[in-house]
């Protein structure tokens, strides 16, 4: 069973862990359930879209979606392994953790965890299945691995202005792009410019900017084998030290460090 097939599955007992262990590379629709969504990436990236925003979870990296939240997921690499837990929410009222969206680096020992629920796949474990206390220690677990969660998000807009931006800074990031010089492109003055990227997309111009950037690099590091040099060039970086800083700021790695991960 696939997980889209599973989803009709996840919320039938109530207090039961539902497992579901996934090598995948698709879209799971716009969906909800009644717990709490506990899901690691292994080898591979995902996309999470939730309202407006669309957030990258890069390989070795985890994510909580609270109950109730409406979501979309997509799986862009073929590599991918999707290990995902579902919780009961009887107890999320012990840590703000579980109330929130978040998506966060794996430790070694989450990742082993994890990877031990694979005997459980496509089951619902409850209460008077034996080890259930192993499942509830992972969860108890999360909200005290004191983990920054990631940055990497970018917001969605219908605004056909915007969206025309955006698909020319996509297309150009590998050159110097500067606030003045789109602007100019688009025969826009800088502050209007500024304006449509605050009003539309909350964001600042170079922040997104930055951030598509960042985006790029990290597919680009977990899907090619092209040298780091090579990857900060293509994204509109001439010093690669520069790009290193930009880019651990994201993901609290370097560059190289993250691809050997």
């Amino acid at each position: 069973m696939g997980l889209i097939a599973a989803l009709p599955e996840i919320d039938k007992k109530r207090n039961s862990v539902f497992v579901m262990h996934e090598k995948s590379e698709k879209l799971i629709p716009v969906h909800k359930h009644t717990k709490g969504q506990l899901s690691y990436v292994e080898g591979g990236i995902a996309y999470i879209t939730v309202d407006a925003h669309t957030y990258v979870v890069p390989a070795r990296h985890y994510f909580w979606i609270p109950q109730g939240m409406t979501h979309i997921i997509r799986i862009g690499h073929s590599a991918t392994v999707f290990r995902s837990l579902y919780f009961y929410v009887h107890d999320d009222t012990a840590s703000p953790f579980y109330s929130k969206l978040g998506i966060y680096p794996a430790s070694e020992l989450l990742i082993q965890m994890v990877n031990y629920t694979e005997r459980w796949d496509g089951r619902h474990v409850t209460e008077k299945d034996e080890n259930f206390e192993f499942l509830v220690a992972l969860k108890n677990l999360l909200p005290k691995e004191n983990n920054r969660a990631l940055p990497i998000v970018i917001p969605i807009t219908d605004d056909e202005n915007v969206q025309r931006i955006i698909r020319y800074l996509e297309k150009n990031m590998n050159e110097k792009l500067t606030l003045k010089s789109v602007s100019h492109r688009f025969n826009m003055s800088e502050r209007s410019m500024s304006r449509l990227f605050q009003s539309s997309l909350h964001m600042s111009f170079l922040q997104f900017l930055k951030t598509i950037r960042m985006i790029k690099a990290i597919e680009m590091i977990l899907k090619t084998k092209k040298p780091i040099g090579d990857i900060a060039a293509a994204v509109g970086y001439m010093a690669i030290s520069s790009f290193s800083d930009a880019f651990r700021e994201f993901t609290d790695a370097r560059p190289t460090d993250f691809r050997k991960s």
